[in-house]
């Protein structure tokens, strides 16, 4: 059993994704960014950087994992599930979830806070975010020209790069053209439990991927 710290934002998805899509029973504890919980002492004792998503195993001795790529690695080594046991098919998918960690959050991260939160306008630098977005949805594009799935089959690297393209809309990057991509994502947004696990903790609208100024910049 688990226990999820966890808010609406595309790297709470993440974890909630992957216990949805591994069948792991879990419960959700819900994390209000605005409010600044993730700023107590009390979740500063399970993630001293203060930010979500935060995993606890209590099979394990209660063991705390912060960071969502972590999560999602420790789910899947624990459990052998979407991610290969080989060398080179491990490595694979772990490139691809870095991709997401080191290059698609950052950057649909900056693109959201100079699209949608900055006080003033500074067209420069949402243009900058803005491509640089496109520039790696295009990245992605090419890999999934040529694969079904990122790393040949549907792993957590997958989901963890749905979960932030699928925000797409609200970081103001143009998927036009990027056939395989979008195929790609329509193929994830119908897995059932893929859904399931981005309406954790709630339900939000699409139109309002992320409530509030920090919640996609604050993980």
């Amino acid at each position: 059993m688990f226990d999820l710290y966890t808010s609406s934002t595309p790297n709470g998805w993440k974890a909630s994704v992957a216990l949805e899509e591994m069948r792991l029973p879990y419960e959700v504890h819900s994390i209000n960014l605005m409010e600044q919980e993730q700023k107590a002492p009390a979740f500063l004792a399970l993630n001293p950087n203060g930010r979500i998503p935060v995993l606890v195993d209590r099979d394990n001795g209660n063991f705390s994992v912060f960071e969502s790529g972590a999560i999602m690695l420790y789910l899947a080594e624990k459990t052998g599930q979407f991610l290969p046991s080989d060398a080179k098919g491990r490595s694979q998918v772990i490139q691809w979830l870095m991709f997401q960690m080191g290059g698609i959050g950052p950057m649909m991260g900056q693109a959201n806070v100079f699209y949608r939160y900055f006080p003033e306008k500074i067209q420069p630098a949402i243009d900058r975010y803005q491509k640089e977005g496109r520039r790696l949805f295009e990245v992605l594009d090419t890999q999934l020209s040529q694969h079904e799935y990122l790393a040949g089959e549907y792993s957590i690297a997958d989901m963890a790069n749905w979960c932030w393209v699928r925000t797409y809309e609200w970081s103001g990057i143009d998927i036009n053209g990027l056939e395989h991509l979008i195929r790609w994502k329509n193929s994830i947004e119908a897995r059932p439990l893929a859904r399931k696990g981005a309406q954790v903790p709630e339900k939000i609208d699409r139109d309002k991927l992320v409530e509030g100024a920090q919640t996609i910049v604050t993980r």
